[in-house]
């Protein structure tokens, strides 16, 4: 047992069909093996592992939140994690960028990625996505993935990314941070439900970035793990996804606040729908 964290009650699986964009098949005892704790979960079972393996995941952005998104879907045994980022490794990304080391400055964050999930998990299948993500090779990601998780840093990104998932009516986890406050909100995609451009119709005049204002290391880490804890509920079936929650974190006085949201008939991306 892991922290002497008291029995809570156990979350029940939702009825849904597998994901699987990979194919299905039985676990393989060193499957049941690195999975087994996880298999033990009431409502997860070796249905719900078989469901992880099955996905299909994209990733946007390999940094502070990508990090532990990235790693801790690919710990879980998501079968394809689809890796989408230009950038390359600086000095300053160490700080809180768990996914790169000292060896990796000057490479790009793609590969550097790929070599610390390969060794955390070779079970699963990576692919690099290396070029600017433009609509229309978001569009033809999106076609081919479950859900997309937004770990970006910027709003011409995230609103290019939410466009996608409406038009394919797919679940995006997003999450943000800077300074000491975090945030998650996951949208489903589908007709009625707000989107990512409901929450924010524009980008305003100034973006705030890590650059300009500096982010708490730790902050990515919880930010990314809740995303991270999001995407797999999603793929399994289990619990309360955020759906329409907006979930604020001030790390600075550990308060958590939750806004509900609604869909915006205003709204230029779902609104119409």
């Amino acid at each position: 047992m892991a922290g002497g964290i008291s029995s809570m009650p156990a979350q029940t699986a939702r009825d849904s069909a597998p994901l699987g964009l990979l194919g299905g098949g039985d676990l393989n005892d060193e499957q049941l093996l690195r999975y087994s704790r996880q298999i033990m979960l009431p409502g997860l079972g070796r249905d719900g592992q078989q469901q992880l393996i099955d996905a299909t995941v994209l990733i946007v952005g390999l940094g502070g939140l990508g990090s532990p998104t990235a790693m801790y879907l690919a710990a879980a045994g998501v079968g394809r994690l689809l890796l989408a980022d230009f950038d390359a490794v600086d000095l300053s990304n160490l700080q809180r960028q768990l996914l790169h080391s000292n060896a990796d400055i000057g490479r790009t964050k793609v590969d550097s990625a790929i070599d610390t999930l390969r060794a955390l998990n070779p079970d699963i299948r990576l692919e690099p996505v290396k070029a600017s993500l433009n609509t229309e090779r978001l569009a033809r990601l999106t076609k081919r993935v479950d859900l997309v998780v937004d770990c970006c840093d910027n709003f011409a990104t995230r609103f290019a990314v939410n466009a996608a998932c409406v038009a394919q009516r797919i679940p995006l986890v997003s999450g943000a941070a800077i300074r000491g406050e975090g945030q998650v909100c996951v949208f489903s995609g589908q007709p009625g439900e707000p989107c990512y451009q409901c929450l924010f119709p524009s980008q305003g005049e100034q973006e705030d970035t890590c650059e300009q204002s500096g982010v708490l290391a730790p902050l990515v880490g919880i930010v990314g793990s809740i995303q991270a804890t999001e995407a797999i509920k999603i793929l399994t079936g289990l619990g309360q996804p955020l759906f329409g929650r907006l979930l604020l974190l001030d790390a600075w006085n550990m308060e958590w606040r939750e806004v509900r949201l609604s869909n915006d008939p205003a709204c230029k991306i779902c609104g119409g729908r």
